[in-house]
C-alpha cells in the first residue's frame, strides 16, 4: 500500500496507518514517517479549521464531539476527530475508549476519529498530535476536532495547535467562582456549560451568567469577546449557536489576520519549546543572544508545520 495516496484519496485505512506509523518509537519507522510528512508538506494547503475542545474529567466531551460532530456533518463538512487519553503512570497503557462514547458519530461515512495516547506528557496533548493533524488536514478533512485529556489549571498547549477553543464546563461544579483559576480559562473562545437539561437546567442556567461575568474579567488579547452558551448533548440542544458562533469567531479573526498570526506564532512557540526539551534554558538563551533564534523564527514562521532539524542547532 502507498500510504500517502491512499491518505489522499480518503482511505480511513490508509489514514489510521500513517498515524499509526508516525507514533511508533522505531527509527526505521520514524525515517518513513518524516518522508511521509514532507509528502503531505507538498500539498497546496488546505484551509482546514482546527478546533479544541478542553474541559475537566467527567464534562462530556467525547459525548459533546459525538454529537457536534454530527451536526458539522450535516451541515456538509468533513470531520476528523483527533482524541488524547490519558497514559497510566503504572503501565504506561491507555484505554484509548473515546471511540465508543462516539459511536453514532463513528459510523458516518464523512468522520474520522482516532483516540491517541499522551505518553505521560503534560498540555493534554499527544506528543505526536500536530503531526497527526496535519495527515488528517491532508486526507480532505475540513474541520479536526482535537478532545484533549481532561485539563486542570496549567494543561493548556492545546491553544498551540488550534484556530479556535471549545471550553465545556458543568454547572454544580464549584469552578464557576474559581474559573478554574483563570489558566484554563485565559484559552476559551467559545465557553459551553454543558449537561444543560433535566434536574440540571436551573443550576446551568445560573452556572452561565457566572460564567459570563467571569468572562468579561479576562484580557483577551484577540479583543474577541468569549461568547457563552447553554448545551445538552444527549437532547441536541445549543449546537446551532455555538455553530454560529463558531463562524462569527473564524470570520473576526480571518479579517482582522489573527488566523495567520495564531498559526505563526504557534510555529514559533513549538520550535521555543522543542529546543528547552532537547538542549535545556541555557542553549535557549545562548541561541538568543548571538541571534540564531531569530533566524531559526524566520525559518518556520511562514511553514504549515516545521519541525527544525536539531543539528542545525547544534
Amino acid at each position: 500500500m502507498n500510504i500517502f495516496k491512499e491518505i489522499i484519496s480518503g482511505n480511513k485505512y490508509a489514514l489510521s496507518k500513517g498515524i499509526t506509523l508516525l507514533e511508533s518509537s522505531l527509527e526505521k519507522d520514524k525515517i518513513k514517517a518524516k518522508k511521509l510528512i514532507n509528502k503531505c508538506l507538498s500539498l497546496k494547503e488546505k484551509k482546514t479549521i482546527r478546533i479544541g475542545v478542553t474541559g475537566v474529567p467527567g464534562v462530556g466531551k467525547s459525548t459533546f464531539i459525538n454529537t457536534f460532530g454530527q451536526y458539522l456533518i450535516e451541515k456538509g463538512k468533513k470531520v476528523a476527530v483527533l482524541a488524547i487519553d490519558p497514559s497510566s503512570e503504572e503501565s504506561k497503557g491507555s484505554i484509548l475508549g473515546d471511540k465508543t462514547r462516539m459511536y453514532e458519530l463513528s459510523k458516518n461515512k464523512n468522520s474520522f476519529i482516532r483516540p491517541s495516547p499522551n505518553n505521560g506528557k503534560l498540555g493534554g496533548l499527544s506528543p505526536m498530535t500536530r503531526e497527526n493533524i496535519l495527515l488528517c488536514e491532508s486526507a480532505g478533512y475540513d474541520i479536526v476536532l482535537i478532545e484533549t485529556v481532561g485539563v486542570g489549571q496549567n494543561e493548556t498547549h492545546i491553544k498551540h495547535i488550534i484556530d479556535v477553543s471549545i471550553l465545556l464546563m458543568i454547572p454544580g461544579a464549584g469552578d464557576e467562582i474559581q474559573g478554574i483559576k483563570r489558566g484554563i480559562m485565559e484559552l476559551a473562545d467559545i465557553i459551553v456549560v454543558n449537561k444543560a437539561d433535566g434536574n440540571n437546567l436551573v443550576s446551568a442556567k445560573k452556572a452561565l451568567q457566572q460564567y459570563k461575568n467571569t468572562s468579561l474579567l479576562i484580557n483577551n488579547q484577540n479583543k474577541w469577546k468569549v461568547k457563552t452558551f447553554l448545551c445538552s448533548s444527549t437532547q441536541n440542544t445549543g449546537f446551532n449557536d455555538i455553530y454560529k458562533s463558531l463562524i462569527d469567531y473564524i470570520k473576526y479573526t480571518t479579517q482582522n489576520n489573527l488566523f495567520n498570526l495564531k498559526r505563526i506564532n504557534q510555529n514559533i512557540f513549538w520550535l521555543h519549546y522543542e529546543i528547552r526539551s532537547e538542549f535545556g534554558n541555557k542553549k535557549f538563551n545562548e541561541l538568543k543572544e548571538n541571534k540564531n533564534l531569530y533566524k531559526l523564527e524566520e525559518k518556520i514562521k511562514t511553514s504549515r508545520y516545521k519541525r527544525i532539524n536539531m543539528a542545525e542547532i547544534l
